[in-house]
């Protein structure tokens, strides 16, 4: 089970699922609940601006996606997973998943990461930009002559950069110069992933203390060491004192750290996995498993027609 990241919010995401589907409402009901504000008509009715915003488009997608997740489950109860991952945002909704922490600890927990992240978007100038055609080790070069860091490893010839916006036009200019076939600023409010969020990371490391964290009961993989959480500890690992600093560490470095998505699909596809399901808004997890392995088979449930044909496709 993969979980969509930021970046996948569009208006009306999740509609569909709360109009057809009782127990979606009602999930939605749950997130505002939980919030204490209209999360839900955000997603629905946006408007775009506000849906964008770290602090609403980090839990919409969790929500979305985590509907989807119970849709899947609803309509195939016999359906097994056996891992799951998420980009960025979606690590916390692969926790929940595999049962890590509570959908509604999740939830508050990902609100103000969102939030801690728009401050410290505020409080710097920080852009990122998408460098498409060029190898890793060439970006690299490009990255450390421009002074700004690699944020996305995502999949073959699509790698993602971030740092001080000035930084960024130059790292362009020069990835253009090296081959880049484009090298494209991104419509985002700061350097996600970069050490321009280094702010955040106290403050979110003591929303998670506050919060309970367990062992998952299915392999979670890292966004930031891009193999599973705890692997350095006994599986049958089960102890929250154990499992809680563990996890908090690496969701903590992970807001400055690069996410290293294509090779957590390595990961999962050396250790045998051939079929996965994107849950939430978009498919851009789809597009770079694709890119990575052509013959993994992908699915995908953003709404309730793909839920409809991902349903069909699997019974089938």
């Amino acid at each position: 089970m993969l979980f969509a990241g930021q970046g996948a919010q569009v208006v009306g995401m999740g509609k569909d699922f709360a109009e057809q589907f009782p127990p979606a409402r009602a999930w939605f009901d749950r997130a505002n609940a939980a919030l204490g504000s209209d999360l839900a008509a955000v997603c629905f009715n946006g408007p775009e601006p506000e849906l964008t915003k770290t602090e609403n488009a980090q839990p919409g997608i969790f929500v979305v996606s985590w509907v989807a997740f119970q849709m899947v489950r609803e309509r195939m109860p016999a359906l097994k997973f056996e891992a799951t991952a998420g980009l960025s945002l979606g690590e916390f909704t692969a926790l929940t998943a595999a049962g890590a922490m509570s959908f509604e600890d999740g939830l508050r927990v990902v609100r103000r990461r969102g939030q801690f992240m728009q401050e410290a978007c505020d409080a710097t100038k920080g852009g990122m930009a998408a460098v498409i055609g060029l190898d890793e080790a060439a970006t690299r070069e490009v990255c450390a002559q421009a002074g700004v860091v690699l944020a996305n490893l995502n999949c073959p010839g699509q790698l993602v950069i971030s740092g001080e916006a000035d930084r960024i036009a130059r790292a362009c200019e020069l990835a253009k110069t090296r081959g880049a076939k484009r090298a494209i600023a991104l419509p985002v409010a700061g350097a996600y992933h970069s050490p321009l969020m280094a702010s955040a990371q106290a403050k979110l490391k003591s929303e998670l203390e506050k919060i309970e964290i367990s062992a998952p009961v299915v392999p979670v993989i890292s966004n930031v060491t891009a193999q599973p959480h705890l692997v350095e500890q006994a599986s049958s690992l089960s102890d929250r004192q154990d499992a809680c600093p563990t996890i908090i560490a690496r969701l903590v470095e992970q807001v400055t750290a690069p996410v290293r998505w294509e090779e957590s699909m390595r990961t999962l596809l050396a250790r045998g996995f051939t079929r996965f399901i994107e849950l939430g808004p978009g498919a851009a997890l789809s597009g770079f498993l694709k890119r990575i392995d052509k013959t993994a088979q992908m699915f995908n449930v953003a709404d309730a027609a793909s839920l409809e044909a991902t349903v069909k496709s699997i019974a089938g």
